[in-house]
């Protein structure tokens, strides 16, 4: 029976802690762990530009022997050249599997529905999951998972509520700080309940945080918001002075691509504390381990 990953919903803590223990062996033996994907051809669906998620999943799929097929979105044009039904069915014929990256989370469930092959969330409006896992694995290297606060600063979106659900699940407090009217879902807070709070003051998310986190305050879809963002979000940059309401210990990520000067700075961004370039790089090992699990 096939298993997509469409949502950190998708996965159990058990299944999480089983990526995160293959992850690890992947990113030990990267050059020598064999090839399980051998044979395997594999389509990725972007209807977004990408750099992290493209390239580490490009390079994951090869290295674990498999060959992987961009199709951007002047080849399919989803939904308007081909429905995303047909999509699926036809790419099912030719393919082992489907990394989709769609404006709208909608796209990749009926992606998911009419395909005979596993379908994984590489980047919807409502969700990114390998984003999570690999932010989780980069905790779990850096600081362990028992006892500790995770931060968020900024906007509630998809990157956010994935957070919000994979630190529900391994019982990991969240806060979060985001300004009126811009808070995450209520039905997403309503599923987080116990784990989660919600602020709108910075510091308070910040308070006794072992990591600080943020993402860009404007994401692809919201250009025509870009100024009025860029007013509301002011007071939430992560910055030496908020840094300093963390433990002295704090770690600091960011998914990337970031806006220096805006959501974070560089002293920051570039800082003892900065985890970024590990937590970039553990895409690719956290992506493969679920290639793996998927496709085996």
């Amino acid at each position: 029976m096939k298993k997509d990953l469409l949502t950190i919903n998708d996965l159990s803590a058990n299944e999480i802690n089983e990526i995160f223990k293959l992850a690890g062996e992947l990113k030990e033996k990267r050059q020598g762990f064999g090839e399980p994907l051998k044979g395997k051809t594999l389509g990725l669906i972007f209807e977004k530009p990408s750099n992290r998620t493209r390239v580490s999943f490009e390079v994951g799929i090869t290295e674990l022997g498999g060959h992987a097929i961009y199709l951007g979105s002047y080849e399919i044009d989803l939904g308007k050249r081909e429905s995303p039904k047909d999509v699926a069915k036809v790419l099912s014929r030719y393919l082992n599997g489907i990394i989709a990256r769609t404006f709208s989370h909608k796209t990749v469930v009926e992606l998911a529905k009419y395909s005979s092959i596993p379908v994984i969330n590489g980047l919807t409006d409502y969700q990114h999951p390998c984003q999570a896992l690999s932010d989780l694995f980069t905790i779990k290297e850096k600081k362990g998972l028992e006892g500790i606060t995770v931060a968020f600063i900024g906007d509630g979106n998809n990157v956010l509520n994935s957070l919000l659900y994979i630190c529900h699940k391994m019982g990991i407090k969240i806060n979060a700080a985001c300004p009126k009217g811009y808070e995450p879902d209520k039905d997403v807070l309503k599923d987080v309940a116990g784990t989660a709070k919600i602020f709108n003051v910075p510091s308070d998310a910040v308070k006794g945080a072992d990591v600080i986190y943020t993402d860009v305050w404007t994401s692809m879809g919201q250009e025509k918001e870009y100024r009025k963002r860029l007013k509301v979000f002011k007071k939430y940059q992560i910055n030496s002075e908020l840094v300093k309401f963390a433990n002295k210990d704090a770690i600091v990520l960011h998914c990337l691509p970031a806006h220096r000067g805006q959501e974070i700075t560089d002293d920051v961004m570039d800082g003892p504390q900065s985890m970024v370039l590990d937590q970039a790089e553990n895409r690719l090992h956290v992506q493969k381990a679920i290639l793996v699990k998927l496709l085996k």
